[in-house]
């Protein structure tokens, strides 16, 4: 039994403020005091609808979730701007979260070989980072973890991987530049087994998500990992820059088709304040967030939490 995800509530929580930060200061704060200003008119809807474009939720997503709070207000008799704001709370919640969100990410999964992670994503979005959080937070709970560099292509991909996983502790499986990635997926599965590895963590090429022969070689990846272990790749996370915003939505949806992302880590969502792109995501992929980046140390990233989100992201300015 992997305990696989161990939550650190309070943390977590002040990791998510920090990232919502930049978003809520430009942005969503304005929310409340936009709500108890005037009367619930055409002009505060459209003020509202601004704050949501401008924010990257994207038009058709801020239309809809104003033409529903319009008919909450009406339908249940709403007047004031505070009951407002928290209905528009419960409908962003209801919009992000999972279908199925304890199943999402399990804190304790049965394996019977290392739980593999197979991570995705074009180049520069801060997929190796973001590979080097997820391993260091599983040495933190005491998981022997193992990386693999698969990204055979990007010139010094491996070696990138391979300094920050001498930082954080962790073996890294490599073989030479321009390398069979379905090859260096199938050492390190057998290396994590031999070795006891709790964690398989495998990084992948992102050149151009448009090159066919790129996501030819992502499936095949898929496909040696689920003749080693049936259940394998237990997840296949995407990662997406929230600094693209709108614009990584085009990347990601390739990156769907080719292999079946169960999960997202939106990294950099610190790094911009528009972070509405948390509430397109759940819309236009239909895949959930597992995790954000909060900074640029090992120690900064966040178990996606819906509500915590929300409330961070909607916290009024002062």
């Amino acid at each position: 039994m992997l305990r696989v995800f161990k939550r650190n509530r309070q943390e977590n929580i002040e990791h998510t403020q920090d990232a919502a930060k930049p978003s809520r200061d430009r942005w969503f704060g304005k929310i409340l005091n936009v709500l108890r200003s005037s009367k619930l008119d055409n002009a505060v809807w459209e003020e509202l609808e601004e704050i949501l474009i401008s924010s990257d939720v994207g038009v058709e997503t801020s239309l809809r979730l104003i033409e529903e709070l319009k008919d909450t207000v009406k339908e249940k008799g709403l007047e004031t701007g505070e009951d407002v704001f928290e209905s528009l709370k419960e409908s962003l919640v209801a919009g992000m979260e999972p279908e199925n969100a304890e199943s999402v990410w399990m804190d304790e999964t049965e394996v019977s070989g290392p739980y593999v992670i197979l991570m995705v994503g074009v180049n520069g979005v801060g997929k190796t980072t973001s590979i080097a959080k997820l391993a260091h937070h599983f040495t933190q709970e005491g998981k022997k973890v193992i990386l693999g560099a698969a990204d055979t292509f990007r010139a010094a991909a491996a070696e990138q991987l391979e300094i920050l996983g001498g930082q954080i502790g962790v073996d890294v499986i490599r073989h030479e530049a321009g390398g069979d990635p379905g090859a260096v997926a199938f050492d390190a599965y057998q290396a994590s087994k031999a070795r006891g590895a709790d964690v398989l963590i495998i990084d992948t090429a992102g050149r151009l998500h448009t090159k066919s022969n790129l996501m030819e070689e992502l499936r095949k990846v898929h496909r040696v990992l689920t003749r080693l272990e049936p259940q394998a790749p237990h997840q296949v996370i995407l990662t997406l820059d929230a600094t693209t915003g709108l614009n990584g939505l085009a990347q990601a949806k390739s990156f769907k088709d080719a292999v079946n992302c169960t999960g997202i880590f939106l990294a950099k969502l610190d790094g911009t304040a528009r972070g509405g792109i948390v509430l397109a995501i759940k819309q236009e992929l239909q895949v959930p967030i597992l995790f954000i980046g909060t900074g640029e140390g090992v120690n900064d990233l966040a178990p996606f939490d819906t509500r915590d989100f929300v409330e961070s992201l909607l916290a009024p300015i002062p």
